[in-house]
């Protein structure tokens, strides 16, 4: 790779399609599987020089977990969902660590990953509590949905065009819990895994005594916020298309090469990005260049290389003036 495309910093968000399919069934060995050619996908990236933060989505697995857990209420006690978001987040990087460090052995790179089960602070008066919108699990019919909303309590909303989902409250991250030990680790020239499915999402109350609450945090806007705190220069957002659209699905269908953050957010004001899909990942684009960060890449996990390279993916750059 150019020696001039390698940023000294750079912190890659995965998105869940790059760990759980909808196409799959989700058994252990298909995610094995997508795990292994994850890390296959990102180990020119992998084996480069510099400090690499590696966080992932949970959408498609917290969703199974609870449906899981509601098929067998009866016979075993549910977890409420920051647990549920645990036992994500600590099984999906399992897999992530084990298949990315294997790939780098097979290239006879010794360089370690390692992951960190990471808490988010939100806040407890945060609005999205009062209105869920983030979806999780399996896509369902209408029928489907009405159904489940029925039988479980579930609210259920449509998704982009592509069927009915299960949906949570996503309150907005405020602080990375202990992330002075992701920075310590990245410094060393380890890859870590931090941040999965948006962190464990809790509150902080008096003397700093924590508690979860029930929510799954959006994992691009941990991200930026990770990546600003890091002072990390590159934010790249991989997600199921390789550039973001207007006019997505349309004949009038646009891609963008090159945005500034101006421009971008008068199209998201324009509603071109979901708010259950792109509008997130374009949000997050936004508030890490805000806060300091150099440039935001959205594309995916195929073109990874070649959109760090600048020769694929949507490029977010700051303001000229």
């Amino acid at each position: 790779m150019n020696d001039a495309a390698i940023p000294d910093k750079l912190l890659i968000a995965i998105g869940g399609n790059a760990t759980h399919p909808e196409d799959i069934e989700g058994t252990s060995a298909e995610q094995a599987q997508i795990a292994a050619e994850t890390a296959a996908a990102l180990l020119p990236i992998a084996m480069l020089p510099n400090q690499l933060v590696v966080t992932h989505g949970n959408g498609p697995v917290v969703g199974k977990i609870l449906m899981r857990q509601a098929l067998t209420r009866d016979r075993i006690a549910p977890m409420p969902l920051d647990i549920c978001v645990a036992h994500s987040q600590g099984g999906i990087a399992y897999l992530l660590v084990q298949a990315m460090e294997n790939a780098l052995r097979e290239a006879d790179n010794d360089r370690h990953v390692a992951c960190l089960l990471t808490q988010v602070e939100v806040d407890p008066d945060d609005p999205a509590f009062e209105n869920p919108t983030k979806p999780i699990g399996p896509f369902f019919s209408e029928e489907d949905a009405r159904a489940v909303s029925e039988e479980l309590g579930w609210l259920m909303k449509e998704d982009s065009g592509r069927g009915w989902r299960h949906v949570v409250p996503s309150p907005k991250p405020r602080h990375i819990c202990d992330v002075s030990l992701v920075q310590v680790l990245a410094r060393r020239g380890t890859v870590v895994i931090a941040g999965g499915g948006g962190g464990i999402p809790v509150i902080r109350g008096p003397k700093g005594v924590r508690r979860g609450v029930s929510a799954v945090v959006d994992k691009d806007l941990t991200s930026a916020h990770m990546a600003n705190v890091l002072g990390i220069e590159t934010l790249m957002i991989l997600t199921a298309v390789p550039k973001i659209a207007v006019h997505f699905g349309t004949p009038q269908q646009r891609d963008l090469d090159t945005v500034t953050v101006r421009e971008l957010r008068a199209l998201h004001a324009e509603g071109h990005f979901p708010p259950g899909s792109m509008g997130p990942k374009v949000e997050a684009a936004i508030r890490f260049l805000e806060g300091g960060g150099e440039r935001a890449i959205i594309s995916d996990l195929q073109t990874a290389v070649s959109a760090l390279k600048g020769e694929s993916g949507t490029h977010v750059v700051p303001d000229e003036d």
